[in-house]
């Protein structure tokens, strides 16, 4: 007689990756260093502040995965801290992958955030959250880039879940609060022509500390990348950029030139130099 039962065949648990990396500075030593699952935090020698980059050695993120970034700086450290190439978060047929990233500034620090850019593909879930704690006199950069897929590659984005939160706090008080939702019922709705208009990346780059406003006019000077549309604007300590581009690598030459107008005693990291 046959028999339904033995037909079926049990659910199959895909393997999820776990990834979380931490590292601590007082002043220019390091205090602390943790990495476990598919996180590492590596730690290049280079002139001037130290420099932290995170990688994620699974690959790139889909449903179930989990990664963490953080940072703990203190007595006056400078820290440049970026990833090691472009985040991936690729097709997920269940839940969304999440990444948490945490840094805390303490009293006279200031934190380059500066991570490559995420590229999201076609039926990707990603839930990612930012917060990057300053004390009453620290200050920050900080970087959040986005690509829809790859141009070169004639890839489309039509399916998307990606939710984005980012958060700079001063002494515990909000000073930029950005909630970003990109989703399906947005890209079919026309969503993204109101929103990206013909772009498939973009990115905000946002400077926190005393006298950020007086950043905007030079920085305004340098918003002339070809196929890049950008603004930026200052008011109460902050100076916040906004881009749109055609495409990764006219907004990466962009945002490479907007570092070096930031950024004039250093170079930018290593692993972002083309």
């Amino acid at each position: 007689m046959f028999d339904a039962k033995l037909q079926t065949k049990p659910a199959v648990r895909m393997q999820r990756s776990r990834g979380a990396a931490r590292a601590g500075f007082t002043g220019a030593r390091l205090t602390g260093l943790h990495q476990s699952g598919s996180a590492k935090a590596i730690l290049p020698r280079v002139p001037g502040s130290p420099e932290v980059v995170f990688l994620n050695t699974s690959g790139g993120l889909t449903s179930g995965d989990t990664l963490s970034y953080e940072t703990q700086l203190d007595a006056g450290a400078m820290l440049v801290a970026t990833t090691q190439a472009a985040e991936r978060a690729y097709r997920a047929d269940d839940g969304p992958a999440q990444v948490e990233v945490r840094h805390s500034v303490g009293s006279g620090c200031h934190l380059d955030w500066l991570p490559q850019e995420t590229i999201l593909f076609d039926r990707a879930k990603l839930a990612r959250d930012t917060t990057i704690s300053l004390a009453s006199n620290a200050s920050c950069l900080m970087l959040e880039a986005v690509v829809l897929g790859r141009a070169a590659m004639g890839e489309q984005v039509r399916d998307l879940q990606f939710f984005d939160m980012r958060r700079i706090e001063r002494a515990g008080k909000p000073v930029f609060f950005e909630p970003f939702l990109l989703n399906s019922d947005i890209l079919a709705k026309g969503g993204r022509s109101a929103v990206l208009g013909e772009a498939r990346a973009f990115a905000t780059l946002v400077l926190c500390r005393q006298g950020a406003e007086d950043a905007v006019e030079p920085l305004r000077a340098v918003l002339d990348e070809p196929g890049v549309e950008g603004a930026a604007s200052g008011f109460d300590g902050k100076c916040v950029i906004r881009l749109l581009a055609q495409d990764g690598w006219p907004m990466r030459r962009q945002i490479l030139r907007l570092f070096n107008a930031l950024r004039r005693d250093q170079a930018a990291p290593r692993v972002w130099q083309i």
